[in-house]
C-alpha cells in the first residue's frame, strides 16, 4: 500500500491550503508553494533563498551540521584522497565514476581539446595590459560562443556535449594566458602528454627561454584545489548559472555568468582576502589585537577564512586543503614563512578559543588555499581564476541537468514591493 501524501496547512484569512511536502533522499523535507499564488494570492518571502530550493538535483549534497560534502554519493575526502579531478569532472557530468576504458577515453577527449582558437589570441591583445585576470575570463569565456558557434544550439544533445568538453579543457588554457597577458610573458600552449593539473602549471609558470619541469608534489595540490572547489551545490554563482541557463543562453554565456558572479569577494574572492588579512596582521605577536578586534562587535574587522555560510560545524575541503598546504609548504622549504606563522597561530587559537568553538569559526577551505597558491608562486588576482576554472565542471552539470529537466521554466523571481503607489505624471512647470 502506497504511503499517504504527506502535507503542510497554511491558514489564511480563515482559509486552509493544503501544501505537498517532498521528501529527499538525504536531507531536510521541502514544502512544495508553486500553486500557493495560484491559490492563495500570495508569495512567500525569502531574502537570500536561504531556505528555498529553488530545483531538485541529484549532483552535489552538502549537510552543514555534520560537515558533509557528497559528489554523487561520493564523500569529498575520499575523492580528493583517492581520485583525479579529470574523473571527478567525469563523476559531475554522467553520475558514475568511470571504467578504466571510459576514464581513457574521456581525458583523451579533454586532453584533446585544450587548445583554444589561434584568434582568440588577437581577442586577448584588446584588453588593457593591467586588466585583471578575472575581467579578461568572463570577457574570454563570454566570446566562446563566436568562436565555437557549432556548439552553442542548447537544443542538440551532441553539442551540449561538445560544449561541455570544450569549456573543461579550454578553461585551464584561458586562465594561464589571462595570467601571462597580465604579466607581460607570451601564451604558453598546452601539452598533450601531461597530466590536466601539470599543464596547467606549466601554462602559467614555464618560458620558451627555458625547460620547465612540473613537481609531483605541487601538481597533485593542485589536482586537490580543482576537486575540492568541483561544485558545491546551489551557491550563488551556481545558481547564476542556473538563472542564465533558464532563459535558453548557450552554455558559454552562462559560464561567464557564473565567473562574472564568482568574482565577488564574499564568494570567490574569499581565499585572496584571507590571505591579504593573514598579511596585513603581518606577525604573531599582532594576533591578539586582531582577535580582538574580531569579537568586537562595533568594529568592522572580520576574520576572513573562519566559519561558513552553510557549514555549522566544519568545512571537511579544509582538512584536505591543510595536508596538502603542509605538504607544499615542505617542499618548497618556507615553513618558516611569517605569513604561515600568522595563519598556522591563528588555525590554533580557532580551535582552542571558546568564542570560536562556540560561534563554529573553524579554518575553512580558503583559509589554506591562498597559503597554498601564494606559495607556489600565484598572485591573489589569479586565486579566483583558479577558482573559476575548478568550478567550470560543476557549473556545467549543474546546466546541463537543468537544460534535461521536464518542469524547467525560465527564473522569476517575485518581489515585496516597498515602493509608491500609481500616481499621475507632473508637467516639469508645475513641480
Amino acid at each position: 500500500m502506497a504511503d499517504t501524501p504527506r502535507t503542510a496547512t497554511l491558514t489564511l484569512d480563515g482559509k486552509t491550503y493544503e501544501l505537498p511536502i517532498h521528501s529527499p533522499t538525504v536531507g531536510p523535507d521541502v514544502i512544495d508553494i508553486r500553486k500557493l499564488y495560484a491559490q492563495a494570492g500570495v508569495f512567500t518571502y525569502d531574502p537570500g533563498f536561504t531556505s528555498t530550493a529553488a530545483c531538485d538535483s541529484t549532483i552535489t549534497y552538502i549537510d552543514g551540521d555534520i560537515g558533509e560534502l557528497l559528489y554523487r554519493g561520493y564523500p569529498i575526502e575520499q575523492l580528493a584522497d583517492k581520485s583525479h579531478y579529470l574523473e571527478v569532472c567525469y563523476l559531475l557530468l554522467y553520475g558514475e565514476l568511470p571504467t578504466p576504458e571510459e576514464a581513457e577515453k574521456f581525458e583523451t577527449l579533454v586532453t584533446r581539446h585544450t587548445m583554444v582558437h589561434e584568434q582568440m589570441h588577437m581577442f586577448f591583445r584588446g584588453f588593457r595590459r593591467d586588466a585583471h585576470p578575472m575581467a579578461t575570463m568572463v570577457g574570454v569565456v563570454g566570446a566562446m560562443s563566436a568562436f565555437y558557434h557549432d556548439s552553442t544550439d542548447i537544443t542538440d544533445e551532441y553539442q551540449r556535449e561538445v560544449a561541455s568538453i570544450r569549456m573543461i579543457a579550454k578553461l585551464p588554457t584561458i586562465a594561464a594566458m589571462a595570467y601571462k597577458y597580465s604579466i607581460g610573458q607570451p601564451f604558453v600552449y598546452p601539452r598533450n602528454d601531461l597530466d590536466y593539473a601539470s599543464n596547467f602549471l606549466r601554462m602559467c609558470f614555464s618560458v620558451p627561454a627555458e625547460e620547465y619541469e612540473v613537481d609531483p608534489i605541487l601538481s597533485r595540490a593542485m589536482d586537490r584545489i580543482f576537486t575540492l572547489h568541483a561544485d558545491h551545490e546551489q551557491n550563488a554563482s551556481t545558481s547564476t548559472v542556473r538563472l542564465a541557463g533558464s532563459s535558453g543562453a548557450n552554455p558559454f554565456a552562462c559560464v561567464a555568468a557564473g565567473i562574472a558572479c564568482l568574482w565577488g569577494p564574499a564568494h570567490g574572492g574569499a581565499n585572496q582576502a584571507c590571505l591579504e588579512m593573514l598579511r596585513e596582521i603581518g606577525t604573531v605577536d599582532r594576533i591578539p589585537e586582531f582577535i580582538a578586534r574580531a569579537k568586537d562587535k562595533d568594529d568592522p574587522f572580520r576574520l576572513m577564512g573562519f566559519g561558513h555560510r552553510v557549514y555549522k560545524n566544519f568545512d571537511p575541503r579544509a582538512k584536505v586543503m591543510k595536508e596538502s598546504a603542509d605538504e607544499v609548504l615542505g617542499l618548497l622549504g618556507i615553513e618558516n614563512n611569517e605569513t604561515l606563522k600568522v595563519a598556522k597561530e591563528l588555525e590554533r587559537i580557532a580551535l582552542e578559543d571558546p568564542y570560536f568553538i562556540d560561534k563554529k569559526l573553524y579554518p575553512n577551505v580558503d583559509f589554506y588555499s591562498g597559503i597554498i597558491l601564494d606559495a607556489m608562486g600565484f598572485p591573489t588576482s589569479m586565486f579566483t581564476p583558479i577558482f573559476a576554472m575548478s568550478r567550470t565542471v560543476g557549473w556545467i552539470a549543474q546546466w546541463k541537468e537543468m537544460i534535461a529537466d521536464p518542469q524547467l521554466k525560465i527564473g522569476r523571481p517575485r518581489q515585496l514591493y516597498m515602493g509608491d503607489t500609481a500616481r499621475d505624471y507632473i508637467d516639469v512647470e508645475k513641480r
